[in-house]
């Protein structure tokens, strides 16, 4: 009976750890990734390979500027839920309820800041000259193309590890 108990519990400890790993990864992935085109080092990297004008450059910042506000409290909803959740996995008690209202709530809010995301880059997309706009998309299928290299070789390998 002892045996049973013990590997009950070695198998829910083991699952609360693939849990936090998961939740901590995804934190450090979204964290890694910044805002992708609205992160500031991505914003100075396409500035630099579209090599934007001076008065380009400045509408960016105005777009940027002008947006701030209504990115920034959905980027918080965002990091609260995910400390939410990460809490409510720590704590030890699965509460199925509690994690599904939490990834309902994550998930309108994600919903809501692709879409101000995508209105934003319509926007700045808007600057660009069609020789800029030609550029970008070829930049942009060039990192699809790497992540898809890089996704795949990450597959093979877990394949092979097995």
């Amino acid at each position: 009976m002892k045996s049973n108990h013990f590997k009950i519990l070695a198998v829910a400890l083991a699952l609360a750890v693939m849990v936090a790993i998961g939740v901590s990864q995804t934190a450090r992935h979204a964290h890694m990734r910044g805002d992708g085109i609205f992160d500031g080092h991505m914003l100075r990297y396409f500035a630099r390979k579209l090599d934007l004008t001076d008065a380009q450059q400045a509408q960016v910042k105005d777009i940027m500027a002008k947006e701030k506000p209504t990115i920034r409290p959905l980027r918080l909803q965002m990091a609260q839920g995910q400390k939410q959740l990460r809490e409510l996995v720590m704590s030890g008690s699965f509460d199925e309820t509690k994690v599904r209202e939490l990834a309902l709530q994550q998930t309108q809010t994600t919903t809501q800041l692709t879409v101000q995301k995508a209105r934003i880059a319509s926007e700045l997309i808007q600057v660009l000259t069609p020789e800029q706009k030609a550029k970008l998309t070829e930049l942009v299928n060039q990192h699809e193309q790497r992540f898809m290299n890089h996704m795949q070789a990450e597959t093979q390998g877990q394949t092979q590890s097995q």
